[in-house]
């Protein structure tokens, strides 16, 4: 089987005025490719840190992650990420927030205005373009910030539960459209959340991480036929399988 991520026995120490917290505990897994796998923790348990760490934007204490088969020393437009909270640039419109990472790869002008507006039809926001962020909703923000990970074209895309800033109905209707986006880009995507539900109904694959220091608990195949349903028994039935393993009640 081909693995397109591998994390080997990775820990986390942080240190601070002389004490030392360990927030991840020894986690090892493997990300097949074009798989879309979820990391669900509760709040504080270390799954950005674990997701930084792949990112290459903070060391681990002792292991390591592999990118087909090649360590990760540091940040890389092989991967690209979708924060928690929008982090766009307010004063640049949507087009020149997708082109951003582009331009800064010395991408041509007329390459990387190409990329970037199939890329925001693709999220459904065309006709935004020339749209500033303080004029888009927040689901429509966290689409900008999709389409300006995939416009470096990156081998995984890692995201931090980009959907913990909206409201219910919106990340509803969000979850139907990553899911939409993934399948037509085709990318390997490590997804966190603490959400069960939105796990299940996401997940190829779900990793159960315990409270600090973080462990892995269990991991979960989701072997539901897409779209899935909330209500349908066999999505509850996981549900209270994954409940029983989870310290936390959502």
């Amino acid at each position: 089987m081909q693995y397109k991520i591998v994390c080997e026995h990775i820990s986390k120490i942080y240190e601070s005025a002389g004490r030392k917290l360990l927030v991840l505990d020894d986690i090892s897994f493997s990300v097949r490719e074009n798989e879309f796998l979820v990391l669900l923790g509760p709040g504080g348990c270390g799954k950005t840190t674990l997701l930084y760490i792949i990112e290459g934007l903070v060391k681990p204490t002792t292991g390591r992650v592999l990118l087909d088969g090649k360590e990760i020393q540091g940040p890389g437009v092989d991967r690209g990420i979708v924060f928690q909270h929008f982090a766009l640039l307010p004063w640049k419109t949507v087009l020149e927030n997708v082109e951003f990472g582009l331009k800064i790869r010395g991408v041509p002008k007329e390459e990387r205005i190409r990329i970037s507006k199939e890329l925001i039809e693709i999220v459904g926001l065309k006709g935004f373009e020339n749209y500033y962020p303080h004029e888009l909703s927040g689901g429509m923000q966290q689409r900008v910030g999709i389409a300006r990970a995939y416009a470096s074209n990156p081998e995984v895309l890692l995201m931090d539960e980009p959907f913990g800033h909206v409201d219910a109905q919106t990340r509803y209707y969000m979850q139907k459209e990553i899911l939409r986006i993934w399948e037509k880009l085709k990318k390997t995507v490590i997804f966190v959340t603490n959400n069960i539900e939105e796990a299940i109904y996401l997940g190829d694959r779900v990793i159960v991480l315990s409270k600090l220091p973080a462990k892995i608990k269990a991991t979960f195949d989701i072997e539901l036929p897409r779209p899935r349903e909330y209500t349908d028994p066999d999505f509850l039935k996981i549900r209270e399988e994954i409940s029983e393993q989870t310290e936390f009640a959502l």
